[in-house]
């Protein structure tokens, strides 16, 4: 009987997923290109994973999308609005970081 998982084959990639992740990437870049970048990356902030929500707490360049990141952290992520508190414990990043870490211990 042979395995059906065998890691030591390629992956066959499904044309119908190939499809949906192609219209996808172009309908993003459509937008970057045609509306306000700042709203499309809000928009995403909300649909992205832990990790890419972490980055964009940390690095977005835009402050609406740096506080839209921070306020959607979770328990996981502590460690990284305890590294914003910190290191920006002056700035509107940090007191959301601050307010977020309260609101999370509450839960």
């Amino acid at each position: 009987m042979a395995c059906r998982d065998d890691p030591t084959e390629p992956k066959k990639l499904d044309r119908r997923e190939l499809i949906r992740v192609q219209e996808q990437y172009g309908e993003l870049v459509r937008d970057l290109m045609t509306e306000d970048p700042e709203r499309v990356i809000l928009k995403l902030v909300g649909r992205g994973n832990a990790y890419l929500t972490e980055l964009a707490a940390l690095r977005a360049h835009h402050a609406s999308v740096r506080l839209r990141a921070i306020a959607l952290l979770e328990n996981p992520s502590r460690t990284v609005l305890q590294r914003i508190a910190v290191d920006e414990a002056d700035s509107e990043f940090g007191k959301a970081a601050r307010v977020r870490l309260e609101k999370l211990s509450l839960d």
